[in-house]
Formats: C-alpha cells, sequence, structure tokens
C-alpha cells in the first residue's frame, strides 16, 4: 500500500473514531456552565450528558471541567479545546443551511436543445423567473444524451426517453412536421395541397427534417428534393422567414414566428412527428424542491401550448386578427 493510500487511510479511520455528539454535549456544558441546564438544551438527560462528556475527557485524556459541590468550570484544556470545536460547529451548521438552500433554490443546471431553447423555452423564461427568483438557470445546448453520473445536470429536455434505469422521463409536449414560408412566397406561389405543389418551390430542410418524411408514397417518381439543405433547424427557419424558400418544420420550433407573421403556414395539413419533447432526470433528484418547481411550472406551459389547427393554415384569419389564442401559450 502507498503511503500516500496509507495516509488517507488513516485520516479515514481517525474521523471514524472522532466523538462528534460528545464535541456538541461538550459545547453546550461550556456555554451554560451547567449539567442540567445544557441537558435542557439538548432535550437529553443530565446523566447522558454526564456521560457524553466523560467519554470525552477520556478520548483527550484530559479533564475539561473543574467541578465544585455549587458549581463547575471550564479547565484550561477546555477553554482551549473550546474555539475550536464552536469553529468546527459553527462551520458545520452553516454547510448544512447551504445544503438546504441548494435543494431548494440556487443554480439548477439544464440541458436542452438548441432550437427548443431559443425558439419555445426562451421566451417563456421571463414567467418562470418571476415566479421562482431563487433559481438561477444554467442551460447547456447539446443533442447528445446526458450522462448525470459524470456531469453536475440536474435535468435535461429532449426529443426521446433517456434509459430507463434509475431516471424519471416524463413527455411533456407532442411534435408535429408542417411547411412554412414567407407571406411574400405564400402569395407568389401560393399554398401546397398536393405533393406536386411542391415542385414549385425551392425546398429548405435540415438533417432532422427531410421532405421525403412529407410526401406521399404515391407523388410523381419524377420528383426530387431540390433547394438548400443546412445543418440545424434554426438556420432552416432563418431561410424561410428571408424568402429563400419553403421549409418543413417542426410546431414547437415555429408557432411564435407564425403567430407574430414573420413565417406563415403553406399548408393545412400537418404530420405527427415520431419523437416528443421529455423532461429527464435521475429519479432521485425528482425531490430537490428546485427541480420539481422547474417540473410542475413546465407541465403548465407546455399543457397551455396548443395543437396546430386550422386556425394557422393558409386563408385564415392574421395574426393582428387572432391574437388571443397563440399569444396566450407565450406567457
Amino acid at each position: 500500500m502507498s503511503d500516500r493510500r496509507t495516509r488517507k487511510t488513516e485520516a479515514a479511520r481517525s474521523f471514524d473514531r472522532l466523538p462528534l455528539n460528545a464535541l456538541r454535549v461538550f459545547e453546550a456544558v461550556a456555554t451554560h456552565l451547567s449539567f442540567a441546564e445544557a441537558a435542557e438544551a439538548l432535550h437529553v438527560t443530565p446523566a447522558a450528558v454526564s456521560m457524553q462528556i466523560r467519554t470525552l475527557e477520556e478520548y483527550l485524556r484530559v479533564p475539561l471541567f473543574r467541578r465544585s459541590a455549587r458549581a463547575i468550570a471550564l479547565s484550561p484544556e477546555g477553554a482551549l479545546l473550546l474555539p475550536g470545536v464552536r469553529r468546527g460547529l459553527a462551520e458545520l451548521q452553516q454547510s448544512m443551511q447551504q445544503l438546504r438552500q441548494h435543494r431548494s433554490g440556487g443554480v439548477l443546471n439544464i440541458s436542452t436543445l438548441a432550437s427548443f431553447l431559443q425558439k419555445w423555452l426562451l421566451p417563456r423564461l421571463p414567467q418562470f423567473y418571476s415566479r421562482h427568483p431563487d433559481i438561477e438557470l444554467s442551460i447547456h445546448t447539446s443533442p447528445t444524451p446526458v450522462d448525470f453520473s459524470q456531469t453536475n445536470f440536474h435535468a435535461a429536455l429532449r426529443m426521446s426517453p433517456g434509459p430507463t434505469a434509475g431516471l424519471h422521463n416524463e413527455k411533456l409536449l407532442d411534435e408535429w412536421f408542417l411547411p412554412v414560408c414567407s407571406p411574400e412566397m405564400l402569395a407568389r406561389l401560393g399554398p401546397v395541397r398536393t405533393p406536386a405543389d411542391l415542385k414549385r418551390y425551392s425546398l429548405l430542410r435540415s438533417s432532422d427534417e427531410s421532405w421525403s418524411i412529407w410526401r406521399h408514397p404515391g407523388a410523381d417518381s419524377d420528383w426530387r428534393e431540390r433547394g438548400t439543405a443546412f445543418d440545424d433547424s434554426l438556420t432552416v427557419l432563418a431561410a424561410a422567414e428571408q424568402g429563400q424558400g419553403l421549409a418543413l418544420t417542426r410546431w414547437a420550433l415555429a408557432a411564435q414566428d407564425i403567430d407574430n407573421g414573420r413565417i406563415v403556414r403553406a399548408s393545412s395539413q400537418v404530420l405527427p412527428c415520431p419523437s416528443a419533447y421529455y423532461f429527464v432526470c435521475p429519479e432521485s433528484y425528482l425531490e430537490l424542491p428546485k427541480v420539481q418547481r422547474l417540473l410542475g411550472w413546465l407541465r403548465e406551459v407546455a399543457a397551455a401550448f396548443p395543437r396546430p389547427d386550422s386556425a394557422t393554415a393558409p386563408g385564415k384569419p392574421t395574426p393582428s386578427e387572432r391574437p388571443a389564442r397563440l399569444r396566450r401559450s407565450g406567457s
């Protein structure tokens, strides 16, 4: 066994032998200079107090108090020990208080998708902070699953559930695919009612939103997916807003931009997405009050988020004529 390992083992054994309860009793007796009053403060019997002090004196091999018929006083050794015991107990109490606060407030580390954060979660965060000002979110974006055992994340938002062992997986939102474009492009090229209508458009897509999932199997055999491909969903939406083509996107990402008129739906049809948004965290973290507050709030805003329906289809009222339905979802 190496010297370093030996020192660690000896340190661990010394902590194992340390009479922590006796030190707490010693501090109480030193404060009250009375076994009876210390026992009352600690909610134990005077005999239990005497036994703990005797245990500590035997451990240290010095007397800690001078006893007389009418009173007790600290011995020189007891006076030397008392400041260190009080500092140690105070630091321990402070650490435990910080842990309690950490459970209910403070930093909450979460991981989510960049597109979902920017288009769905970020506009709603002011509401969360207004309700829970004592919680500070630290948000990291990544598409990969979170290894909670190797990171400091408390929770993650993903489009598929994580492994089931030891994890809580809860579906928050269903998702749909739909085609969108700029209002000017829709007015010029017309709505998409059949797969053949796609030929009029330059098709924008990403690896997660391929037009091959939108086309009907009976569509023209000479059709090919033409247009610009991007490596992320946010760029696809930005290109559609700039009038560069027709984008296949996800409803949760496009709803707010549709509501404020930056883009419009090009078809009344939607395609259910095989994936949904999930809240994932270790089962043990569900007991943390701050995780409970985040999950409760997410459940609430997810339930208020509308499904795509004919209210946002081509030819329906403009955003200024229908402000109530979608804008409530962002509150």
